[in-house]
């Protein structure tokens, strides 16, 4: 069971005067808090991702990216920095094989392909791809901004969401050369502004949440004749009937054991919980209650989703609560804890008791 199991939390934040851009954070489970264990000297790690093996975790970082071996205790041990040859990327992820590192840029709507080495070490660049387009003229959705990359499950395909153009790019991925090939594009409503992207572990299910319309949409994945297929199945606001005007989707997480999914709403400052019907990839919302924090960048649920947490930006908190799902209840769990301009938070298990 995860809850027998001893788990760290990795989260990511940006540094303005703490070089510390990693902290590492012992779990406890079953009182739903977290105790300090480590940190990391890391200029602005924005974002974070550990390899499928769980081996390696990958940061974002000021001109760059930097790997680091995850100790047994689930400390970081760093391994070596690679350019990205552009500015500061905002989302980073590895296809299935650990073979490639592919990083999204938001400040100059740039895709970068890098290989990985059999040590979990980045090398060099593959590829890279700038997005092309013109949006609506309003605002910043007038050019292209890559806000997620992520693989299909059957390794065949990388999604890039595209926040400033309302839509997916889909790539075919050459697993020799750590090319990409345009091959497809999801299409989002007009000024929606698609974030981030999850699949179910099956690989039949992709859920996207989009930050200005503050909902998720659910497609279902399927090959024909050799070709990806995307099919619409349901949208699903992030939101209450009532809530705070200017509001806008951030987060987006399944549970460990993906029954649930997590997203959060800034202005709003709350965060919504979704039950997973894993026959039809639909989402039924349990709750979308406040978080006692500004601007939820993230929010996880704990592993046994007894607990969730909140990551705070804007009020440079991480807040905690009790989750009873089946009433659709959180509710505060102690006191807030101070960190600053949290971005990102990864559970990871470090061993049995």
């Amino acid at each position: 069971m995860a809850s027998k199991k001893k788990y760290v939390a990795y989260v990511s934040t940006y540094t303005m005067g703490d070089q510390h851009g990693i902290k590492i954070y012992d779990v406890d489970v079953k009182n739903g808090c977290f105790k300090e264990k480590d940190q990391v000297e890391i200029s602005n790690s924005s974002y974070v991702t550990i390899s499928h093996d769980e081996e390696f975790l990958y940061s974002i970082t000021d001109f760059g990216v930097e790997s680091y071996r995850i100790l047994a205790d689930g400390g970081l041990e760093f391994m070596n920095h690679a350019s990205i040859n552009g500015m500061r990327g905002c989302y980073l992820s590895t296809d299935y094989e650990e073979k490639f590192l592919f990083v999204a840029g938001y400040h100059d709507g740039k895709i970068t392909v890098l290989r990985l080495h059999g040590d979990g070490s980045v090398g060099d660049i593959t590829d890279e791809i700038y997005l092309k387009g013109m949006g609506t003229v309003t605002d910043r959705n007038f050019r292209p901004h890559a806000s997620c990359v992520k693989m299909t499950r059957d390794n065949q395909y990388l999604m890039a969401a595209d926040i400033g153009m309302d839509h997916v790019d889909v790539y075919r991925l050459d697993h020799a050369t750590g090319k990409l090939k345009l091959i497809d594009v999801i299409r989002s409503e007009i000024d929606s502004a698609p974030r981030h992207i999850k699949m179910t572990k099956d690989g039949r299910f992709v859920y996207i949440v989009h930050e200005m319309k503050c909902q998720i949409d659910v497609y279902e994945y399927s090959l024909k004749n050799g070709n990806p297929v995307f099919n619409k199945l349901q949208s699903v606001s992030t939101l209450n009937d009532y809530h705070a005007g200017g509001s806008a989707a951030s987060a987006l997480n399944f549970s460990m054991d993906e029954k649930y999914m997590v997203s959060s709403n800034a202005g709003d400052n709350s965060a919504a919980v979704f039950e997973i019907d894993h026959r039809s990839g639909e989402l039924n919302k349990l709750f979308c209650l406040p978080v006692s924090g500004d601007y939820p960048k993230d929010v996880a649920l704990f592993p046994d989703n007894r607990h969730l947490v909140s990551l705070n930006h804007e009020s440079g908190t991480m807040t905690f609560f009790t989750t009873d799902l089946k009433k659709g209840l959180i509710v505060m769990n102690g006191k807030e804890m101070k960190i600053e301009s949290p971005n990102c938070i990864i559970f990871h298990a470090v061993g049995g008791e």
